[in-house]
């Protein structure tokens, strides 16, 4: 665009009613190639570079941050709920969070400025939509850190037979995850999401071994079981937090080289997750039956339970370190955007970056450290933020991109529909994960319990 226009983001609304016959036809233009309006300008000559990583390298980013210890308690679900509503679930939010997710990757290539929530909420609401979404989308990253910190604890006190002090740990885990956030740029913190899927992935099998192994063969099995809605819909969001990773995406789409190739990356995350998920929650469950622990790992018996902790204490940094990035970028594009200070290894680039992210793992580790209901807290903060950043707020980006267009064709008509059904499922999750949480955090202050215990594992 020439120097003498209006930028992209001061000129969304006239830009929304133009016409635009196609909106998924990525060919259209470049302007994936805006480097007036990227985030991070022009990288040509410069000292740090950004925009380096293939799509592979964001697909394998994204399930880092997706696939973690939480993937093991979805067998629990499946005790709680029984096979079919289960499978029925993972499969149909899979289906959603892969569409909410392409409509992020769309809104990005029409509006390349973009860089997080905070960013696109300006696009719908102005400077307080920024705002919103911004403190949306930190909150619940600082807290998914915090859940980290608190299961690196817990993963040590189980391998130490609680050998030191629990705060020991915490601390520990605080220095591990801030020194492996210290990389700037997302290409380099890649490699370290290549070992937390393969942490995970090895833990994962070794635990299935495991816990076939060590079955009698008397586990029964149901295909649906009766259950209370609250008891239910506790076991549902432990589907439903397994596909919140939507905060990150547009942190790391803008630091691809094209951000066209996303489809590929969502698509590598898509497959690779729902997969393991079905197959490791309906394994687990049809040898450990009714009475699988959450995580399962725990009903694989006690050597076996210790060395499968040990096998997942990886990918429970790397997915903390990965959110992590994305927090503190937030807040270093924020304040150093149009600057040449993000590409110079400058004391002031590079301690800025430092402290920041000492700054937000600090916040993080005393969250986890202080909060006595810490697991109904997170329940609560990823029912509210994780459905409306994941699921309502990409079904709003598609309203706002086809406004006036809505029945103009009979495919224009079909998608309305399924973009304000995907509304309205975004805001029961809400409202319902609002109420169980709360009851939960309720109970918990009336009987002195609330913390971080295995029925609360989180991704």
């Amino acid at each position: 665009m020439g120097k003498d226009e209006t930028p992209e983001w001061e000129s969304v609304d006239a830009e929304a009613t133009a016409s635009d016959t196609n909106l998924h036809d990525q060919s259209k233009d470049d302007s994936h190639r805006d480097l007036d309006n990227d985030p991070f300008g022009n990288e040509e000559n410069k000292e740090v570079k950004y925009r380096t990583m293939k799509w592979w390298h964001c697909g394998m980013l994204m399930i880092a941050v997706n696939i973690s210890l939480g993937i093991l308690s979805l067998p629990s679900a499946v005790a709680t709920l029984g096979i079919a509503p289960t499978a029925i679930l993972i499969v149909f939010l899979s289906g959603i969070s892969w569409y909410t997710g392409f409509v992020i990757g769309q809104f990005k290539l029409r509006h390349p400025h973009v860089h997080s929530m905070g960013d696109a909420g300006e696009i719908l609401m102005g400077r307080v939509g920024r705002e919103i979404l911004g403190t949306g989308q930190l909150l619940l990253l600082i807290f998914l850190m915090s859940s980290h910190l608190l299961t690196f604890t817990i993963l040590m006190n189980t391998l130490t037979m609680h050998g030191t002090c629990t705060t020991v740990f915490g601390v520990v885990g605080l220095i591990v995850c801030f020194l492996g956030a210290l990389p700037r740029t997302m290409g380099k913190v890649y490699w370290m999401s290549v070992a937390s899927f393969a942490s995970i992935f090895i833990a994962t099998v070794v635990t299935m071994v495991s816990i076939g192994v060590e079955a009698d063969g008397t586990a029964h099995n149901d295909v649906v079981r009766e259950t209370s809605f609250y008891k239910g819909f506790l076991a549902v969001t432990n589907i439903i937090f397994a596909y919140i990773a939507h905060a990150t995406f547009f942190g790391f789409v803008s630091e691809t080289e094209d951000p066209r190739t996303f489809p590929k990356s969502l698509a590598m995350l898509q497959i690779v997750d729902t997969v393991m998920y079905l197959v490791t929650a309906m394994v687990i469950y049809h040898y450990a039956g009714p009475d699988v622990k959450s995580p399962a790992l725990s009903s694989a018996g006690p050597l076996m339970k210790k060395i499968c902790y040990g096998l997942a204490i990886p990918t429970v940094i790397v997915s903390g370190v990965v959110e992590g990035h994305v927090a503190c970028k937030y807040i270093y594009v924020r304040v150093f955007r149009g600057s040449d200070h993000m590409h110079q290894r400058s004391f002031l680039a590079i301690g800025s970056w430092v402290g920041i992210g000492l700054a937000v793992w600090t916040v993080a580790w005393i969250i986890a450290e202080s909060i006595p209901v810490f697991n109904d807290l997170l329940s609560l903060i990823s029912s509210l933020f994780g459905s409306m950043l994941c699921y309502a707020f990409p079904a709003l980006f598609w309203l706002h991109m086809n406004r006036g267009q809505y029945f103009s064709t009979l495919s224009k008509g079909f998608l309305t529909f399924c973009n304000l059904s995907i509304l309205a499922i975004a805001f029961g999750i809400c409202g319902m994960g609002l109420y169980v949480s709360g009851r939960a955090i309720n109970e918990s202050s009336e009987g002195g319990s609330g913390g971080f215990d295995d029925e609360y594992w989180r991704g």
